[in-house]
């Protein structure tokens, strides 16, 4: 008898509530502008490619599947184009007695220091590309010390980023320590030569609002 006046409780209480109410509609989220759009936020439409650069351009096409939008940035310029290529091509891929992870460490352990969104998303790809190392990538955008790395990868790491943020405190003491560690005369100027370039680098893409290719985020993890 008490299950009987329970349910006719219930049944009464449903009554004077009414009808069920529909859950309200969740509304979708509001469409999120694309972060690396555009390019750069100066109004620089591209040129011309002369047959050189247009080359260049359909090799990176080749290759990696994209241009990187540092080349399309440089691209209203031929000349600028060229000289930043130039430069870049002979620091980063040239012969040296720096291997090429060595300098892609360089870079992002200087654009670490400098918050620098594009090169820290390209050339910590780089180094997760060049070392098969997703986590080393990442330790060297975050913090380069917090990486188990051998005391020559180290101490080159120390003097670009002291070269980054004191560069008027360099003195003889720490060139002789690079020598101590292995290099030689030539290597500490591509050490010093590639921490120059990304500093500079640094500063175009933050002046500009340089964005990173979308395809760099996910590479090499």
């Amino acid at each position: 008898m008490q299950a009987v006046a329970r349910a006719a409780t219930t049944v009464a209480a449903k009554a004077k509530a009414g009808p069920a109410r529909k859950p309200a509609a969740v509304k979708a989220p509001p469409a999120r502008p694309a972060d690396d759009a555009p390019l750069i936020a100066l109004d620089l439409p591209p040129a011309p490619l002369d047959p050189g650069n247009q080359a260049y351009f359909d090799k990176c096409m080749e290759k990696l599947g994209f241009v990187p939008n540092v080349l399309a940035a440089y691209s209203f310029d031929m000349a600028k184009l060229n000289a930043f290529a130039g430069i870049y091509n002979d620091l980063m891929l040239a012969p040296s007695g720096l291997s090429k992870l060595e300098r892609e460490m360089i870079a992002v352990a200087v654009s670490s220091v400098n918050r620098c969104y594009y090169c820290l998303t390209a050339h910590g790809a780089a180094v997760r590309a060049l070392s098969g190392d997703p986590i080393l990538g990442e330790q060297m955008v975050m913090n380069y010390r917090a990486a188990r790395l051998e005391p020559r990868q180290r101490g080159m790491l120390d003097f670009a980023v002291k070269l980054t943020e004191r560069p008027h405190e360099v003195e003889e003491a720490d060139r002789e320590g690079l020598r101590k560690l292995g290099f030689s005369e030539r290597d500490i100027w591509d050490i010093a030569a590639v921490t120059g370039f990304f500093n500079m680098s640094n500063r175009i893409a933050g002046g500009v609002d340089m964005r990173p290719n979308p395809a760099y985020h996910s590479q090499s993890r």
